[in-house]
Parts: structure tokens; sequence; C-alpha cells
């Protein structure tokens, strides 16, 4: 009986999916019926017959070698073309695809890692200066909320307008010379690299000044449900932070470390909104170059009474460097395998720096460079990890190698307990005490056991910090501990940022907002609930009223829950 490998598909007639193999598509019976189906209806079958009866091309042994490889890289539907027949026409697909795939990836990196990645699961680590810029984005929840409602219209409406803010916020930071090192929900997080005449600094809040200008185009935005306006507010600091990437082959992740990264992001919070605030240390190299407005004894906001001319819409930058586009000069099959084998080589390390399941996606809709937006309602945890980011600024050059790998560690740990569930851990992210880790369970196909997969996640992530082996730092035992926020809700779920340039996928909305919140309030080793989580998991889990908490960013106070244990 044949074998048939393709990309499956629910099918409207019952007890039928489809086929999809190279450019033609099938309905696919189930395998007892099939060959009775070929033989009495072979007019509905004829290409399909037609490969069948011929003989296959084996494929290439160098293909074969790396076959293992090529499976998390090529769309189902291609992979099996590969496999079944190996032409030169196959092989130039899968080509084009792996260059496509860079490409996407390329634009899914930081400037230093899609530049010069480690190779997976290598530890690399170093101190850099520079001065880093915070965004936050206020007024996105209730564009979310109104559009929701709208089903894929309201999801692309929003897409539509949440693309526009980045890609205008993403081309102003390459002019200014900034390099965009990740999206966190809707906020930006932006490093500025010291050039020669130390005008790092400078150029961050030219940059702020120039994305607070161009704001104004989104403080009156007209929608059919009424009028919306969506602000900003900015952060910077300067200082010397470690950045590190860490992981595993299979999952890595880059991660700054240090009080550089918590000051600048306390800088953020202490803004207003439509305006710049910088840190003490920021207003006295740029005292004479700025009027500063002072906030409080370790802030001052920047005011921006420049004039266009002065300000400008450039700085001198490094430009984000496009992939160039390989040349074949040899379309054999021979040189076309040659040339696969490279591109994996390339694609590979930037790969492992995203979660298999968002890897599938852009695999998946790499010929259509979007992945589809969606409002998913998915269970979202936020983690602190505390200790190890703040003890590397004390640490001796041996410690803080030790304090790398203990985080390495506990992030390769955190990140199988998290994937064993079935759930995303998105991405390490930075907060004002320690590093968070955005995790959610559900908003890349839902499971009705999201929730008791999330509060099980946490309480294992809670067993494995609490069993990680103290570092040292300056000599003495570096205390590490964490605390979890869970909630649970519709959110937005899209590649965002600029369709041609940076971007990611993330998630965005009240939810993840509300984890997060969750997690600030809680005190080390708790695990704090929304009642719609509590709700999901009251039957399987001990949990304690706390009673209404108030919030950040919440009108009124929410009934917040204590995870305890199993019941």
């Amino acid at each position: 009986m044949p074998v048939l490998l393709g990309m499956m598909q629910d099918d409207e007639r019952p007890g039928t999916s489809s086929l999809t193999l190279e450019s033609f598509d099938y309905p696919v019976y189930p395998v007892c019926v099939f060959s009775g189906l070929l033989a009495s209806r072979p007019s509905r079958f004829p290409k399909l017959l037609m490969l069948l009866s011929s003989p296959s091309n084996p494929i290439p042994t160098e293909l074969a070698a790396i076959e293992q490889r090529m499976r998390s890289l090529l769309p189902a539907s291609l992979y099996a073309a590969l496999w079944v027949e190996p032409t030169a026409d196959t092989l130039m697909q899968v080509f084009q695809h792996l260059r496509t795939m860079q490409q996407v990836l390329h634009d899914y990196m930081p400037r230093q890692v899609s530049e010069a990645p480690p190779s997976p699961g290598d530890l690399r680590y170093g101190w850099q200066e520079g001065t880093l810029l915070f965004t936050d984005l206020a007024g996105f929840t209730p564009l979310l909320e109104v559009n929701a409602d709208a089903g894929p219209e309201g999801a692309a409406a929003l897409l539509t307008l949440i693309n526009r803010y980045f890609s205008s916020m993403i081309e102003i930071i390459s002019k200014s010379g900034g390099d965009l090192l990740e999206f966190t929900g809707d906020a930006m997080l932006v490093q500025f690299v010291p050039g020669r005449d130390g005008s790092d600094a400078a150029q961050a809040v030219r940059a702020g000044l120039r994305m607070q200008r161009a704001m104004a185009q989104f403080m009156a935005l007209e929608m059919p449900q009424g009028q919306f306006s969506l602000d900003m507010r900015v952060g910077i600091h300067t200082g010397r932070f470690l950045a590190a990437d860490i992981g595993t082959p299979e999952r890595m992740v880059r991660v700054l470390l240090g009080k550089t990264v918590q000051q600048a992001k306390l800088a953020e919070t202490a803004s207003q909104v439509n305006r710049v605030c910088v840190s003490r240390e920021v207003g006295d190299r740029l005292a004479n170059e700025f009027q500063l407005q002072p906030l409080d004894p370790q802030h001052s906001l920047v005011i921006d009474n420049l004039s266009s001319e002065e300000l400008g819409e450039y700085d001198i930058s490094l430009p984000r460097r496009r992939m160039a586009a390989a040349m074949l000069m040899d379309r054999s099959i021979s040189g076309l395998t040659a040339e696969i084998q490279k591109s994996i080589s390339l694609v590979e390390p930037m790969a492992s720096y995203l979660p298999t399941p968002i890897l599938n996606l852009l695999v998946e809709c790499a010929a259509q460079r979007q992945i589809p937006p969606a409002f998913p309602t998915p269970t979202v945890v936020f983690i602190n990890l505390m200790g190890l980011p703040e003890a590397v600024d004390t640490a001796s050059p041996d410690e803080v190698e030790l304090l790398v790998r203990r985080f390495s560690q506990a992030f390769a740990l955190i990140h199988a307990s998290v994937r064993s569930r079935g759930g995303v851990l998105q991405k390490v992210t930075y907060h004002s005490l320690g590093s968070d880790m955005l995790i959610y369970f559900g908003a890349l196909g839902s499971h009705p056991a999201d929730a008791l997969r999330a509060a099980d996640m946490a309480i294992a992530v809670r067993q494995i910090v609490s069993q990680l082996s103290p570092p040292l730092s300056a000599g003495q035992p570096v205390p590490i501990g964490c605390r979890v926020g869970i909630d649970q809700g519709a959110v937005f779920a899209a590649e965002i940022g600029s369709p041609r340039a940076r971007r990611e996928f993330n998630i965005l909305g009240d939810p993840v907002n509300t984890a997060a919140r969750l997690m600030t309030v809680a005190t080390s080793g708790q695990i704090l609930l929304t009642e719609a989580v509590y709700q999901a998991i009251a039957p399987h889990y001990t949990c304690t009223l706390l009673g209404d908490l108030a919030l950040k960013g919440k009108a009124t106070p929410i009934a917040a829950f204590e995870l305890q244990d199993e019941t």
C-alpha cells in the first residue's frame, strides 16, 4: 500500500481531509478504503497515479544526512515533496524557502545576534557600555477590546494600526542609530552603542524626542467605535551591562543583566505620557545640551524646546544590514544540495532563538511573510527571577561566568518545564528587579486544561528555582527566588513591528498586563492568580483568597488568589 506524506487539513466532507503535495490537492481518506478508491476511480487521481507509477529518485546522500535538521525548517508539504521526489525543481524550492527563512529570522533578531549568532548551545557573554531606551505604550487595551468583537476583520484592523505605530517608531530608531533589542508586548527596548565621541546618550534622547513628536498622528484615532488615542512613555539610562546568550541547542535566548538595565526600566516607569525621562546619570552628561525639568532625585524630564532643524531627523547610525541574496552558479542537484547545506548552517543558529511553536508558524507562513492575527484566550504567566541579574555588577570575572551559567541552567530547566506541558516561553525580558519570563498556554492552539497546565508549571518552576545552587558574588552566596502572576483572557496574537524590517510574534492585551502586575506585587515564592484562573483550577488546587488588590493600570481593585499546591 502506498504511503503518502503531506500537509493534512480538515475537509468539509465527514471522514476526509485534504492533502497538499507539490501543486496538487487531493482528499485523504482512511487508509482502509484508499486502495479501493484508487483502483475504482483512477480518473480522480491522475497526477497522483503518475507520481506513484513513476520510479522515485533517491534523495541525495548529502541531504539524507541532514534530513533531521530540515524537519523543523521546511513546511510540511515541501518536506514531503523533497522526500518523495527530490528533483532539481524541488531542491530549488527548498533553497528559496531557506533563503526566505534566513531573511525572516534576521528581522526577528537584534543586530548583534543576527549578524554573529553563536552556535546553538554555546554560552557567550561580555560587558558592554551604552545607553538603553525603554518605551511603553498607553491606550492599546481599549483598542483591543473594541476590535476583538469584530473577529478576523477586527484583528486585521488592529494589526494595521499597531504596525503603523511600530513602523513609524522603528524607522526613527534606525535613523537615530539605535538597535531594537526586543518587543515586550507593546513596549520596546533599544540600545545605543557609544561612538568615539561618546554621543550615545544624546542620540537616545534625540530619538526619544523624535518618537514623541511622531506620536501626534496617534492621538486622535477615528474608529467605527469612536475616537481613541495612543500615548507613550520613554525612559533612558546609560551605563555598563552584561549581554549574554544562554540556553540549550534547542532553545537559546539573549539577556541583558545588571543594574543599568533595571535603572533604564525605572526611568520609563517614572516617566509621564508624551515625555522623555532620563536618569540622573544621563541628565548629568547632557545638562549642557538639553533643558531638563527635575522630576525626583533620580530622574528628570527632557523639555522639548528644540526647533525641527535643531532636532533633525538623522544621527550618524549603523544601518541594519539586509541579508544578501545568495547567487546560485550551479543549479544541478549536487550544486543545489551544497547550497541547501550552507543555508541550513546559517538558519539554524537564529532559529534556536525562537520557541518551537513560533518557529513552526514562521516556517509554514514564510511564503506569505506574515502570520495571520487572531484573538485567542490563553492563560498568561509572568515569572520574575530574582537575584542573578543584579549580582553580576559586584561579581569577579570568575564569579560572572558562574552566574551566567546558573542563569542558563535556570532558563533551560524552566523552558523544559513549560514546553513539556504544552506552553510557550516567549522570552526573557527586563524588570526593575530581576528578569521576567513571559509564558503562555493556549495562544497557539488551545486545550481545555491550559489553566491547569499553567498552574502545574508554576509550581514546578517554584521548585526548580528553590533547588538552584546559589552562586557567589563578591564572595557571598546569591539568594535566588521567583514570584509568579497568572491571568486568563482574550489577547491579540500577531506578528508586530515593521512588516519588512524588525518584528516579532507577540501577544498583547489586558491579561498580559494583569499577569505582570500580579507578579510585581507577589512576594518571593508566591504564585498569584486572577479569579478567572482560580475558577478554572479550583477543583484541583488549593488556593487562598487574598482579597481585592489595587494594581497599576486598573481602575478598580481585582480579586486575587494565592496558589498553594495541588489538592
